[in-house]
């Protein structure tokens, strides 16, 4: 069923990993704003989290299938998150050359969205066991 509250934790973390990115900085160097499209393998993961969000999304009837995606796509937003990191880490120039933004941090909010809809979806097949035991 598409009307379960997963589908709209799926939905945030898709919109989050696929849109945001074109609305926030990752960070700033020498005054030019840097965007995870001009990253490609940083782009190619954040698309890659959101393709995985919306195919777990239309798997409902396969709620183990959807709860292993769900898995994936965490590992995935946290190399993401990794990689960022270790990215800034390494920035050239100074720290006040270089800032922080806001996208660094849109990994997290996925990562805590697709757990949210991790827990939702494992507590449907938990119902889904329960009912089939009084059969």
């Amino acid at each position: 069923m598409l009307q379960r509250i997963q589908t709209i934790y799926l939905l945030l973390a898709a919109g989050i990993s696929g849109g945001l990115i074109f609305m926030f900085h990752i960070w700033t160097n020498d005054s030019v704003k840097v965007y995870a499209i001009n990253e490609l393998p940083l782009f190619g993961m954040f698309l890659g989290s959101a393709i995985l969000s919306l195919i777990s999304i239309f798997m409902f009837k396969n709620r183990k299938s959807q709860f292993m995606l769900g898995r994936l796509n965490i590992i995935l937003n946290f190399i993401l998150l990794g990689l960022l990191v270790y990215q800034s880490l390494n920035l050239p120039g100074e720290v006040s050359a270089s800032e922080k933004g806001i996208g660094m941090f849109l990994p997290i909010a996925s990562i805590v969205l697709l757990a949210l809809a991790n827990k939702a979806i494992k507590k449907d097949e938990d119902l889904v066991k329960s009912v089939d035991r009084l059969r």
